[in-house]
């Protein structure tokens, strides 16, 4: 007969790594379809009562919809790679925080698409929405990133051969490496945001991307200085 004492102290076995990827899969992808459910009610509830025109192919709203998803997503692997191979609790966190956070506006976004009745990727080559030169921080031209194959790459986007190199690394150096291209990655798509925000009256986009300024800009800063307590720099621009 199995005692009290017994029951107080056995062992509770111990949930299995898989399973607690599972859940988070699971947080994740409610996330991403909450999202998408907002992004339908906002472009309703938000948008200017007195328009019924709704973004059309070419536009500046279905073209940043589709771009920065795509943008986005990019980010998404890159945190998820983070969050399975590093073991610095801050990057597990950054990590998560990005993930959790741009699934959330790529719902938007692929729920806006959808309501226009579009495709939730471009035909074509990527940023044929931004008819002017885009402009960064103080006037700079913003970050990018050029393909070797000859494709064209959003700005701040990482090259098949960066993540290759990423996947690649461990310790010390997949996490700092991890870092850089995140900057680097966050500097584009805020390049990108302020361009959508500057030639769209749509008042959801307008919302959307001052979530996107606010989460990424202070995301930038935290990895600077992280950067810098890790002793690096970030990628030459």
């Amino acid at each position: 007969m199995t005692s009290e004492a017994d029951l107080d102290t056995e062992e509770v076995p111990e949930q299995p790594t898989w399973s607690r990827w599972v859940i988070i899969g699971g947080a994740l992808l409610a996330v991403l379809l909450i999202g998408g459910a907002a992004g339908m009610f906002l472009t309703r509830a938000v948008d200017d009562p007195g328009s019924t025109a709704t973004p059309a192919r070419g536009s500046v709203e279905v073209g940043f919809a589709q771009d920065m998803s795509t943008h986005h997503l990019q980010a998404v692997t890159m945190a998820g790679i983070a969050r399975d191979r590093t073991t610095d609790p801050q990057i597990k966190q950054l990590a998560f925080d990005i993930e959790r956070t741009q699934l959330e506006q790529v719902g938007r976004m692929k729920g806006w698409l959808m309501l226009w009745d579009q495709p939730e990727q471009a035909i074509g080559a990527p940023m044929g929405w931004m008819t002017e030169p885009m402009q960064g921080h103080g006037g700079m031209s913003a970050p990018s990133s050029v393909n070797p194959s000859g494709g064209a790459l959003m700005p701040g986007m990482a090259t098949d051969k960066e993540l290759s190199k990423l996947r690649s690394l461990s310790g010390r150096e997949f996490d700092v490496y991890f870092l850089q291209l995140m900057l680097r990655h966050h500097e584009g798509g805020t390049s990108m945001a302020q361009y959508a925000a500057a030639h769209s009256s749509l008042p959801a986009l307008k919302a959307l991307v001052n979530s996107i300024l606010i989460s990424q800009g202070a995301e930038m800063d935290q990895i600077k200085l992280m950067l810098s307590g890790r002793g690096a720099q970030p990628l030459p621009a």
